[in-house]
């Protein structure tokens, strides 16, 4: 499961922007194909290698890659190589960092912090995950 850090809460930006940085372990699976409604996703790498799935191109992706999944758009990712990537995850409008926000107290196993309360935006799944 990657390390989580919110960089820029919607509390912090009038709900239109969230930026979230995980650090992804070599051979994490990442979700399952989903897609998001109400918000567009984006994602750019900072370090390593990851794998993006939008619809159903695949994208191997290094440093200074951008994806975005616009919503509605089925899309996912995963770290196929053997070397841990860290990448920033957009959202706009915000919302969504409540998730990272819980998942990374939950690890943690601390209550999540008063900024996680709220709704968290639809996901739907639809479809497995990437095979390496």
């Amino acid at each position: 499961m990657p390390d989580i850090n919110v960089h820029l809460r919607g509390d912090d930006s009038e709900g239109r922007l969230a930026v979230i940085e995980t650090a992804v372990p070599a051979g994490f699976g990442g979700p399952p194909l989903h897609v998001h409604p109400e918000f567009d996703e984006a994602f750019y790498v900072l370090e390593g290698e990851l794998t993006y799935q939008l619809r159903d191109e695949l994208i191997a992706a290094g440093p200074g890659t951008f994806a975005i999944a616009q919503r509605g758009v089925p899309h996912t990712f995963a770290n196929l190589s053997g070397e841990t990537a860290r990448h920033l995850i957009l959202c706009s409008p915000a919302g969504f960092e409540r998730y990272f926000m819980r998942m990374a107290a939950e690890r943690a196993g601390v209550p999540p912090p008063p900024e996680a309360e709220g709704p968290i935006p639809e996901t739907r799944h639809v479809g497995p995950r990437i095979n390496g």
